[in-house]
């Protein structure tokens, strides 16, 4: 079981780990040690177990908010996929026959005038 030293809030820890589980030790200690950094900075020097107790609880509260952001899009994405197996085996919608105007009514209109015109002036030659 390999030791491996992390440095926490400028602080020196040994630790043991599993063979291969180095790198996931590394990265805890980096996010470990960001919070502490942010406390240092804010707080000043503290103790020990103080530094790591809040840096865990900030660490944990942030874990919190992003199980809780995972959770509901876990459950969007549940939805989703429901709503796409529902589109998918719905029968295709019935085709719509529209009927769309050729000819404006506005030129039937005019069409209608000109031959009433057409059939008065047919008339009045007759008649001359």
């Amino acid at each position: 079981m390999p030791e491996v030293t992390i440095e926490i809030g400028g602080r020196q820890f040994e630790v043991a780990c599993q063979d291969g589980e180095e790198h996931y030790l590394r990265s805890a200690e980096k996010l470990l040690d960001a919070e502490a950094s942010v406390l240092q900075e804010q707080i000043g020097r503290m103790p020990e177990p103080r530094m790591l107790l809040m840096s865990a609880l900030m660490l944990a509260d942030k874990t919190a908010a992003l199980q809780e952001k995972l959770t509901d899009a876990e459950k969007l994405l549940a939805d989703t996929r429901v709503e796409l197996e529902q589109l998918k085996n719905a029968p295709a919608p019935e085709a719509k026959t529209v009927e769309v105007p050729i000819i404006p009514p506005q030129v039937g209109d005019s069409l209608a005038d000109i031959a009433a015109r057409a059939e008065s002036l047919a008339q009045r030659l007759e008649e001359s």
